[in-house]
């Protein structure tokens, strides 16, 4: 397989990116960003651009592609509902729409977050803007189009979110990852499960198209 991925350098993007180049059936890797990845692989080529809503410049760099995982995102914590969907909706979208033209055959798998909701009417406002831009990437017309929303996320070989707030949250939270495991293994999965998931669905597919806890443990295991 060849694979995009945007968002390589934050903690899911760090984590697929691992897994795919320890993968034997992915031959050539892709990382698309503002800041080119510290990873070094005879596998792996960077693709940096300073404007991620205008990628006119590197359109035909992004193809041929059989998966891409889309990995950027942003907290939502201090930011209006114009600003937030500006950068989680619209960058995505348009990344999107460019991908399905030049890859009509790819599966794109995209990051969101559990409790998205997509009805697109309640009260978070994130919620609503991630279920929006699950429902429109669902109907764009890909391959097949998986939506990850993997709850909490153990960060496994020293990965780490960009974002300082969660990074500190991650510090508070780390002695309490075996108690979750334990008793509500429903609601965390690692970041190695979450690569292997999406390697998984981009191989095998998934029964459908969004992927709670449960579901991606469970492509995990298939993979």
């Amino acid at each position: 397989m060849n694979i995009l991925i945007f968002g390589a350098t934050g903690m899911v993007g760090q984590s697929v990116l691992r897994e795919c180049l320890e993968a034997p059936d992915v031959e050539r890797v892709v990382a698309v960003g503002r800041t080119a990845t510290e990873v070094q692989h005879p596998r792996l080529s960077n693709i940096v651009t300073p404007d991620l809503y205008d990628l006119s410049s590197i359109e035909g760099q992004l193809s041929p592609f059989d998966a891409c995982f889309f990995c950027l995102g942003v907290s939502s914590i201090g930011m209006s509902e114009a600003d937030y969907t500006r950068i989680t909706h619209d960058l995505t979208l348009n990344a999107a729409r460019i991908l399905v033209k030049t890859n009509p055959q790819m599966t794109f798998t995209y990051v969101t977050g559990a409790s998205t909701d997509s009805s697109e009417k309640g009260s978070s406002m994130w919620a609503r803007v991630k279920g929006r831009t699950e429902n429109e990437l669902m109907a764009l017309g890909f391959k097949a189009a998986y939506m990850f929303r993997p709850g909490i996320i153990q960060p496994m070989h020293a990965v780490r979110s960009k974002t300082l707030v969660y990074r500190a949250a991650y510090v508070v939270a780390a002695p309490l990852f075996g108690l979750i495991k334990a008793f509500r293994p429903q609601s965390m999965v690692t970041s190695v499960e979450v690569g292997q998931a999406m390697l998984g669905v981009a191989r095998h597919g998934y029964v459908r198209p969004i992927l709670e806890v449960t579901d991606i443990q469970a492509a995990a295991r298939v993979a």
